[in-house]
């Protein structure tokens, strides 16, 4: 087998038993519950709140109509996570070829990619990082042909199929997007024309989910990223992580977990304005938008950084102590996965929280704010799809325009429930062991107690309540609070 063919094989293991070693962690959530409604025929922001651009959603149903029924759901949107970040350094490996470099710098390249913390994160979790970044990472490969003059039509179309959908997936690429659709304006050997062409399938989803719906479009993709952290900090009296100065400490801190805080220092020192430079700024500006930062918001600059940096160390190759540094940069990113597996829980207990709950014979809708523990014939309770993001908040929109966007916070929960209760309510996986906070969860254990529910026993650290009278019949080891 080639060298760079066994290299990828072995990351491509290395990434799925990280994912399927990787603590649990809430973020995951919202990703997927938003892929178990749109696989039962729920379309994001017209019949469940969704806090990202949409394409993930529908990407990732067909997964869950082929392991839903197995109730592995879950690990294998987190496989398909790891499979995609793989993807993704083999993308930016071609583009490193495409560029013109040789076959060892670019592997030596992708490799200390595939180190970055950013990037292991990303593909280690159910989130929606590593699908747009996969498919940035490919695009970067028609983009560079055209750039030395080798483009073809095709290769346009391709160009901005792949971008468009990247920014459908996860709005930060939407900057790199545009930053490239402006260059091709003005380098037509990028053909723009068909750029745009390429780029209108996704253009037209879009459009046609925020026609459908276009106050819950309008919320998730802007009003919600732009005020619910704020309001979030300042419940919890921590603004001060939402600072100028917090957020550069971050950024710097998110970037030297792996070699690409180097890269950047490398490349800026070359100081080659180019495409490619262009396009890691507007990946770097894009995961400074948000407050606070964190790691994942970063991805979107590494692809391009990457093949920066092979061009650099093949055409003005640093001194030897470069090298020594980036091999020790590239082991200090690697410690936090390290961490991550030896500390936390893994897929092993999130499908025998799921089992349990299967066995139990969990039906109906369930409000809960870890609705990836749910079996397959059980689906989240829409009002809580984006888990609990939106339940912490506290007066982000009125009653009125929640109740619409099919949203329910907690100083709302009661108003909500007499509407229309859930069938079931499950707590216990939003706690500090999944990266969550205990005490959203006992504000719906709360409610459950205090009206009657009966709680099942499920034999794991998930709590399950059934109404006092519906289904309990059928529901054995129910016992009173």
């Amino acid at each position: 087998m080639p060298r760079p063919a066994l290299a990828g094989a072995v990351l491509l293991a290395v990434l799925v038993a990280l994912a399927w070693m990787r603590g649990i962690d809430h973020d995951e959530s919202q990703y997927v519950a938003a892929a178990r409604l749109t696989a039962a025929g729920l379309l994001p922001y017209r019949d469940y709140a969704y806090l990202q651009t949409p394409l993930q959603p529908f990407a990732f149903a067909p997964l869950v109509w082929l392991f839903g029924p197995l109730d592995l759901a879950w690990p294998a949107l987190r496989i398909a996570n790891a499979l995609l970040g793989g993807l993704t350094v083999a993308a930016t490996w071609r583009a490193m070829r495409t560029a013109g470099v040789d076959e060892r710098t670019a592997t030596m390249c992708a490799g200390l990619f595939a180190t970055c913390d950013i990037l292991l994160f990303s593909a280690g979790t159910a989130r929606n990082d590593a699908l747009p970044a996969a498919l940035f990472a490919v695009a970067l490969v028609p983009i560079l042909r055209a750039e030395r003059g080798d483009g073809t039509m095709g290769g346009a179309l391709l160009a901005g199929l792949l971008l468009s959908a990247a920014a459908a997936a996860k709005v930060s690429y939407a900057l790199p997007a545009a930053t490239y659709g402006i260059w091709a304006l003005l380098h037509h050997r990028h053909r723009p024309t068909s750029v745009a062409l390429g780029a209108l399938p996704s253009i037209v989803l879009v459009a046609a989910l925020a026609a459908a719906a276009p106050d819950g479009f309008a919320f998730g993709t802007l009003i919600f990223p732009a005020r619910a952290p704020a309001e979030w900090y300042a419940a919890t009296g921590r603004a001060w992580k939402l600072g100028l100065a917090i957020k550069a400490i971050d950024t710097a801190k998110f970037l030297a977990l792996g070699p690409a805080l180097l890269a950047l220092v490398l490349v800026a020192r070359w100081g080659r304005p180019s495409l490619l430079a262009w396009l890691t700024l507007a990946g770097v500006a894009s995961a400074l938008l948000p407050s606070p930062t964190w790691r994942q918001y970063l991805l979107p600059a590494l692809p391009p950084l990457f093949v920066m940096l092979a061009l650099r160390l093949e055409r003005l190759p640093p001194a030897r102590g470069w090298y020594r540094a980036f091999a020790g940069f590239a082991a200090i990113g690697l410690v936090p996965s390290i961490v991550a597996v030896t500390s936390g829980t893994g897929m092993i207990v999130g499908v025998a929280e799921t089992r349990a709950l299967a066995v139990q014979s969990v039906g109906g809708t369930v409000a809960t704010l870890s609705p990836q523990f749910l079996p397959d014939n059980a689906l989240p309770d829409p009002r809580f799809a984006t888990g609990p993001f939106y339940f912490r908040s506290r007066a982000l929109v009125t009653a009125s325009r929640e109740a619409r966007l099919h949203l329910v916070s907690h100083p709302r929960l009661t108003a909500s429930f007499a509407m229309r209760p859930p069938d079931f309510i499950l707590v216990g996986g939003e706690g500090t062991w999944a990266s969550g906070t205990d005490e959203l969860d006992r504000l719906l254990e709360r409610w459950a107690v205090t009206r009657g529910w009966g709680r099942v026993d499920t034999g794991g650290r998930l709590r399950l309540y059934a109404p006092p009278a519906a289904r309990r019949a059928a529901l054995p080891a129910i016992r009173p609070e």
